[in-house]
């Protein structure tokens, strides 16, 4: 086998391998006596088919088995004799093949990149919030409405109270499909409803009719189609009913499997200190990636840019045909997104080549163990099918092998933060969960 270098463009490679005739007739005769051991013509023996019969009938047929499988071999051998890691798929193109000459084929691919795995020293600012009484009062309150009652009253609807009432929906004095229901529940003050429409109906009482003038918001997600768009609702208003919530004692908290309210205190303010810790992970991670991608821009492969770009896009169609166009995108040409994404593409494409350099000279691993947790973890997505969902991956073990490249981004990162100089600096809640990174 003779291979013969291209001059190498950034991470681009091409060579063409060269496979002389007599290896490849060798290959052929030795397959075609391996089909005259197996194959049964008439008036032969199986193993004493005459080799010319057996070129005649099988020849064409080995022929093109033994090309296909000496590319493949060659392509290989070639790779591991230039020591060349692909990014994605060589692309392979037979140039000449005739028989009782050498076999000839190209190869083109992209490399994977030479990365430092040293990041140096890296400062973050990690931000914390404990649990404040506001969180746990309104933790608590929402144990208390899953075991409320609403009692009828005879009189005007106030705050807190909840409407039972009929409404239809008009759009410039047509019916509006989703704009009608019957035996609604509507608590005023819960923000439920479309902005406007539980206030509107303050001071009704049972018996009354109330027209409700509201204007869907511009970002309603839940119907796209009625965005930004002027309605109105007749409401029939069938009663007024006065929520009555239990008290806040150990009963309580024996109906929903607490040994006391001590323990549902406790259980409440672990699990928002779980959500916030977790919070604060996502912004130090947010501020490491920034940090790597800012301090690390080798070359990537175009390929492995060219298929995020094409999943991005995908996804990006799909919203954009739900009706949910991200404002920011609004107004904005076909180029100018593509161009966008493709830099996001390109900016998850370096990060994910550095996070596997650096977990791999970290020595990062995924064991059997984290794997059994992730499958808890989205089983625990699917209440009341988490046995189904458990069997599931236990069955697939493909579908489970999904879970690895992000399980180990994840200890990648872990492993960063804990060599990286971290200042914890204490903030509130509503700073924590803001989408600027400055607190």
């Amino acid at each position: 086998m003779q291979v013969i270098e291209k001059p190498a463009d950034g991470l681009k490679r091409a060579f063409n391998v060269v496979v002389p005739t007599a290896a490849i007739e060798e290959k052929v005769n030795e397959r075609l006596n391996e089909v005259g051991q197996q194959v049964r013509l008439p008036g032969f023996r199986p193993g004493k088919v005459p080799m010319n019969l057996l070129k005649k009938r099988f020849g064409e047929a080995v022929r093109g088995e033994v090309l296909e499988k000496t590319i493949d071999e060659s392509t290989q051998a070639a790779l591991s004799e230039k020591a060349l890691k692909p990014a994605v798929q060589p692309k392979v193109e037979l140039v000449k093949f005739e028989e009782g000459q050498d076999l000839e084929f190209s190869v083109q691919l992209e490399v994977l990149p030479e990365i430092s795995s040293d990041v140096g020293a890296i400062d973050l600012t990690r931000p914390t919030a404990a649990v404040s009484d506001d969180e746990m009062n309104k933790a608590l309150e929402g144990v208390q409405r899953t075991k409320a009652t609403a009692e009828k009253v005879e009189r005007a609807a106030g705050k807190g109270d909840v409407v039972f009432a009929d409404f239809v929906g008009r759009m410039a004095g047509e019916v509006f499909q989703g704009g009608t229901m019957q035996d609604a529940l509507i608590e005023i003050g819960s923000n439920n409803f479309i902005p406007g429409f539980e206030d509107q109906l303050l001071g009704t009482k049972a018996g009354d009719k109330k027209t409700v003038k509201v204007t869907f918001p511009a970002d309603y997600g839940s119907a796209p189609h009625l965005a930004g768009k002027d309605a109105e609702f007749e409401v029939d208003v069938k009663e007024i009913r006065e929520l009555k919530l239990p008290a806040l004692d150990d009963e309580l908290a024996k109906s929903i499997g607490d040994t006391g309210i001590d323990a549902l205190k406790e259980r409440l303010r672990a699990y928002l200190q779980q959500n916030h810790d977790g919070a604060s992970r996502q912004r130090v991670k947010r501020q490491l990636l920034d940090k790597l991608a800012e301090s690390h821009k080798f070359q990537v492969p175009q390929g492995l840019v060219d298929i995020e770009f094409e999943s991005i896009w995908r996804q990006m169609e799909q919203v954009t045909r739900g009706g949910q166009v991200d404002p920011e995108d609004a107004g904005k040409s076909e180029d100018e997104l593509k161009k966008e994404y493709r830099d996001i593409a390109e900016r998850r494409v370096r990060l994910g080549l550095l996070l596997s350099e650096i977990g791999q000279k970290a020595g990062v691993v995924i064991s059997p163990e984290d794997l059994k947790s992730a499958i808890v973890q989205e089983a625990m997505r699917y209440p009341g099918q988490e046995a189904q969902v458990v069997d599931y991956y236990q069955r697939n073990p493909q579908a489970l092998e999904a879970f690895r490249a992000p399980l180990f981004e994840e200890k990648v990162v872990d492993h960063l933060i804990s060599k990286a100089n971290v200042t914890d600096k204490p903030v509130t809640i509503e700073e924590l969960l803001k989408e600027d990174d400055e607190i």
